[in-house]
Parts: structure tokens; sequence; C-alpha cells
């Protein structure tokens, strides 16, 4: 009998070592993921303004909940999502208990779809503004992991917190460089609220929206969720140089670099037979600029001769311009026949207004992508149009045949109605 308990108790013991065995490596893949998923901190404004109808004929807080609620059910699943409130709980008048009215609604992590509606809908418009204060404590609910981080603020007023700059604390968390990200909404916004989300945006390389309409705002509001889940691209800094000859020779990737005003920047790519180099180059104007502006993207040989070229110019205020190129080169019949050195040069027309510092030269971004040529037969341009005109013949040739067919038709029935 003591032999039977003690050799059941072993198998039992042996059964829960293998179950710990393998649990432990799916536990320990589990918060590897974790580590590593994109977070998104949804932070919703319930001051007593979003009592008001004016969102397709409802309050803006209605329009919030409908939003979310939409949201919600199309996160993607590898998002860990949370939602922080700013005004939602203190009604009163003191400044000082207002300010510190933020809360999280619903902590960063994997979604439970049905908790976070529920906690939604229990959202009634309530108090103070306190934006500051509540961008602070959403980028600590952030912390940790090495995934995207992302912060969509939904407002439809300025902060009510002063002398808290909430413009001053997004460039505070930029300069932590923790990779967070803020994108703002302003619901029914006016200047002064535009202004002030455009600067919490744009210290943070955010985005701003001006929404009035709740499909409007469920459709941004998925955009930027969908963005945190899209892999992270860490530009690579590189130095191009004055002329191809000094060039850096660069890889398929995205690349950062400044350049001066009215300056040339030069870069080489390798390119093999049967490849096609695909490029784009975008300047950001991050400083007051003069009218009449351009952005030149040439690929030309190491001799000079141009092979193509991608230009865009402006006259007014601009955040960015952007250009592209396309250079296919062409298959050859020699396996071992070289790779073509392609000259990639950037050029740019910009000139400061009076009293803007010249350098650092504007910020660069270059992207190069070398892949493999479009084949023949699957080449739009095979089918005609690129490569001749008989296509367009033919279809002119199909279209008057096709006319004169159905003329005769028309005319035949006619004939036989009068006849009868």
């Amino acid at each position: 009998m003591i032999r039977t308990q003690r050799l059941a108790a072993g198998v039992c013991a042996l059964l829960a070592a293998l179950t710990a065995g393998i649990a432990f490596p799916a536990g320990a893949m589990a918060d590897e993921t974790t580590a590593t998923a994109p977070k998104v901190n949804l932070v919703l404004d319930v001051s007593g303004s979003m009592r008001t109808k004016d969102m397709d004929g409802g309050t803006r807080m209605a329009a919030a909940k409908q939003a979310f609620n939409e949201v919600l059910d199309a996160t993607p699943e590898n998002v860990l999502l949370g939602i922080r409130t700013l005004g939602a709980n203190y009604p009163g008048d003191d400044q000082k208990t207002g300010c510190k009215d933020t809360a999280q609604l619903y902590p960063v992590g994997p979604l439970d779809r049905t908790e976070a509606k529920t906690a939604v809908a229990t959202l009634a418009p309530t108090g103070w503004t306190p934006i500051g204060p509540a961008l602070l404590k959403a980028a600590d609910d952030l912390e940790g992991g090495t995934g995207s981080k992302r912060i969509v603020l939904i407002s439809d007023g300025e902060d009510t917190c002063a002398p808290l700059d909430p413009c001053e604390v997004a460039r505070e968390i930029a300069a932590k460089g923790i990779g967070l990200t803020i994108d703002t909404l302003g619901l029914v916004p006016n200047v002064k609220m535009r202004q002030q989300l455009s600067c919490i945006a744009e210290a943070t390389g955010g985005t701003y929206t001006s929404v009035e309409h709740t499909d409007e705002l469920t459709d941004r509001v998925n955009q930027l969720v969908d963005r945190a889940a899209d892999p992270v691209v860490t530009p690579v800094a590189t130095e191009g140089a004055a002329s191809c000859a000094a060039a850096p020779t660069l890889k398929s990737g995205l690349y950062t670099d400044r350049e001066e005003f009215g300056q040339e920047r030069w870069y080489k790519v390798a390119v093999e037979p049967g490849q096609e180099l695909r490029a784009s180059v975008s300047v950001s104007a991050d400083r007051a600029m003069n009218p009449d502006y351009g952005v030149l993207l040439r690929a030309v040989t190491v001799h000079g001769r141009e092979i193509v070229r991608g230009e865009a110019a402006g006259n007014g205020r601009t955040d960015v311009i952007s250009t592209g190129l396309r250079y296919p080169k062409a298959e050859d019949d020699d396996d071992d026949a070289p790779a073509e050195t392609v000259c990639v040069q950037v050029t740019n027309s910009y000139s400061a207004a009076a009293g803007v510092k010249t350098t650092p030269g504007m910020p660069l971004e270059l992207t190069v992508d070398v892949v493999d040529g479009p084949s023949q037969a699957s080449d739009v341009a095979s089918f005609g149009l690129g490569r001749g005109w008989w296509l367009l013949g033919v279809l002119v040739l199909a279209g008057f045949l096709a006319g004169v067919l159905w003329g005769w038709v028309s005319r035949l029935r006619i004939a036989v109605w009068r006849t009868n």
C-alpha cells in the first residue's frame, strides 16, 4: 500500500515537472512577445465642454464613445492598448484639484474589448482640461518594452492648467528619447486649440487632425492605432558628399542627412542588371523660408550623364517637400555582368528668410530601394500603351465595329417595327 502511494506521488511529481517545463517556455515566449509589442494610449478629454451638441446632431462625448467602440473592435491583436481620461472625475471650481483630474480608465495591455467598452460607457463630461498633466501620466503608462509607443490625444479645447504648458510637456517627453509619438485630434477646433494641439504633435513627430464628424474621428483613430502596429524603421544617419566620386555607397534602406541652402548632396547605389532603383527624398522646412522653392533628385552615371530625375516645387508655406525617381537596369545575357554604379544627387533651391540661421542644414530623409525589375510579362507597359500604339488602334477599331453593328441592328429593328 505504501509502495503504491509512493509510486502515485512520484508519477504526480513527474507530471507536474513536465507541465512546468512545458509551461515555462510558453510563458517566457509570451513575455517576450509582450515586451516587443506596440503600445497605444488613447487619451480622451472628458471635460464639461464635451456636452456640446455640434457633431452630427449629437454631443461630442457621444461621438467619442461611438468612435471608441468601433476602434476597440478593430484594434489589431498584437497592439497593447490603454485608455486614459482627463477631466472625468472632478466637477468643482478649484483649479489645483481640477488639474490633477486624470486617470487610467483601462490599463495599457492585452485588450479585453468588452471590459474596455464597458469602461468607456460609464464616462460623462465633468470637469477641467488638464492636457499637460494627462500627457505626463500617459507617457508613464507606456514605460517599458521595446515596441513602438504612441499617444492619441482627443480634445475639444485648449489646456486649462497653465502655467504647465502642454507643448513644453511634449518637448520634455520627446527629449527623453523613448521613441514616443503623440498624435492629436481636435474636435470642432478654434484657432488657439489648433495651435496648441499642432505644437504638441510636432514636438514628438506626430500629426494633428481637425475633426468635425463622428466617422472622421473613427477613421482617424483607427488609422493611428493601425500605424502603431506597423514595423518601425529607424533611419540610418549618413553624410552625403559634394561630388559623386566621394559619395558614400548606400544599400536599400532609410537614411537621414542634413543639407544646407542651395547645397548638393551625392550618394552612390550599385544596381545589378535586371534590378530597378527606386529612390525618394523629403526635405523638411524646419525654419522660416522664402517663397519659391524646389527639390531636385537626379540619378546620373559616374560620367555625369543624367539617367532620370524627379523634381518638386512650391510657392508659399510648407513643412516638407518630396520627390522620387525610378531607374530600371536592363537584363544582361552575361551572368557575370558587373553592377552599375548610379550616382544619386539631391539639390534644393530653398532660401532662408531674413535673420534665419542657415546652419545646421535642413533635415533630409532619403529612401533607397533596389528591387528586381518588372518582368516583361507582368509589366503594364507590355500591353502596348508603353511599347507602341497597337493596343490603342485595336481598341479604336473594336469601338468602330461595335458602333456599326449596333447601328445596323437598330435600323433592322426599326424596319421590322414599321413592317408590323
